[in-house]
């Protein structure tokens, strides 16, 4: 029998730019004050509300999919969820045991063996030493550090602590897990392992708050989702249909001519900057028809507000569930720049070949060195890939086959006398 397992009423948090409040880290008070000695004059307090007026229930058993744009207020959730900071109004009541990974190496003491932090996340969790020793092999086994797991934590690598953190937060019991977009630090092997032990919870009656940029790997974990947009609840229902939702915003247009100049959700320095980009045809026009099979062009306008040199552009494409599909740049294909001018320009992508399968993309761009990039542009362009019949069979390409497809033919090798005996068997 279900019962509710978190039930979430009116919660908002609020922070008080320039004030120190109970979460503030020992780093923050450390620098303001030395900051006072020497001078410099205090900031006016502003206030910030990361979450507004949230309110959702989650049954018992339920893997809940948590999606959003950066800052839209979803670890602040999850670490007012699992108690880290206290709500500024509203409330929350949860029924049992909470379990969270939120950020690498969460609640874990630097100077303790692996091993030692086992036994302090179980205390805190309220379980028995019996308990702890009852699950040990277990949590070493699936971390895949044993070798280290007497070793202290501060010498662990970013992977090693989160191989250790998520063992620790699946295998100690707890009644409710959360998960803040940490398996994208692992390998594709242990993503698999959490994905699979995630489900696993979910078939033992165990509750998941499942944050993740990834929606293949939130659709197929959770069958109910919520959209967090500027610390409000946008919407809560029904995964697949909130994903699609939620994907359709960052886009500008579909295809054909996409305005860049003025999108505000972008990183970089400004000293490039995209400002509108175009799909062209074989025959150099702009279109917004595009078929798998195609030969396309992507022409990437770009300013520069000053001489840039050895410049790298590139593209990520993505599907409507945020997996990575393919990405190029001309660093990769040898295609230098040494020198982009001062001044408007553009970069042309030519793909010989789209070998993507009719269905929704997005793609994302970037301009700039590694350690210094001039401007990112994330899943600002949503375009449609169209049924095509390319090896002109009559029969098409279609959608559900993977996530691309790629030219081929087939030949058969069977003796002669087997096709006639074949022919003749099927009259």
């Amino acid at each position: 029998m279900s019962y509710l397992a978190l039930q979430v009423a009116g919660l908002s948090k609020r922070y008080r730019l320039g004030e120190y409040s109970s979460d503030t880290q020992l780093r923050e008070v450390i620098v303001a004050t030395f900051s006072k000695l020497a001078g410099r004059k205090r900031e006016p307090v502003q206030e910030v509300w990361a979450l507004r007026d949230m309110s959702f229930e989650v049954q018992q058993g339920e893997v809940l999919g948590i999606v959003g744009r950066n800052g839209a207020g979803k670890s602040t959730l999850l670490k007012l969820l699992s108690r880290i900071t206290a709500p500024t109004t509203g409330s929350l009541k949860a029924r049992g045991r909470i379990a969270s990974l939120l950020e690498v190496g969460t609640g874990f003491h630097e100077e303790l063996t692996g091993r030692e932090n086992i036994y302090l996340n179980g205390s805190i969790l309220g379980m028995k030493k019996r308990e702890i020793e009852q699950r040990l092999d277990e949590i070493v086994e699936f971390s895949g550090i044993s070798k280290f797991i007497d070793t202290p934590i501060k010498r662990y690598s970013s992977g090693m602590r989160l191989r250790l953190g998520f063992a620790v937060a699946a295998h100690l019991s707890p009644d409710i897990l959360l998960v803040d977009e940490v398996l994208a630090v692992g390998d594709a092997d242990f993503q698999k392992k959490c994905l699979d032990t995630m489900d696993g919870l979910r078939s033992s009656g165990r509750t998941v708050l499942f944050v993740s940029h990834n929606m293949a790997a939130v659709e197929s974990l959770c069958s109910r989702c919520i959209w967090i947009e500027a610390g409000k609840l946008r919407a809560d229902g029904e995964a697949r249909g909130i994903f699609a939702e939620y994907m359709r915003t960052f886009a500008k247009s579909s295809a054909g001519t996409v305005a860049l100049e003025h999108i505000e959700t972008r990183t970089g320095n400004g000293e490039g900057r995209f400002t509108h980009m175009a799909f062209l045809n074989t025959t150099g026009e702009t279109t917004n028809y595009i078929r798998s099979g195609d030969k396309l062009t992507l022409r990437l306008h770009y300013r520069a507000l000053k001489e840039l040199r050895d410049v790298v552009i590139g593209i990520n494409i993505h599907n409507e569930y945020g997996t990575l599909i393919a990405a190029s740049n001309n660093w990769a294909t040898g295609d230098d720049i040494p020198i982009v001018a001062e001044g408007n320009g553009y970069a042309d992508f030519e793909i010989d070949c789209l070998y993507l399968l009719p269905g929704r993309y997005y793609l994302s761009l970037w301009l700039g060195k590694w350690n210094n990039q001039q401007d990112v542009l994330k899943n600002c362009i949503s375009f449609d890939v169209e049924a095509s019949d390319y090896y002109g069979s009559g029969r098409g390409i279609e959608a559900g086959f993977g996530l691309m497809f790629f030219p081929s033919r087939w030949k058969s090798c069977a003796p002669q006398d087997r096709l006639v005996l074949s022919e003749v068997g099927a009259v």
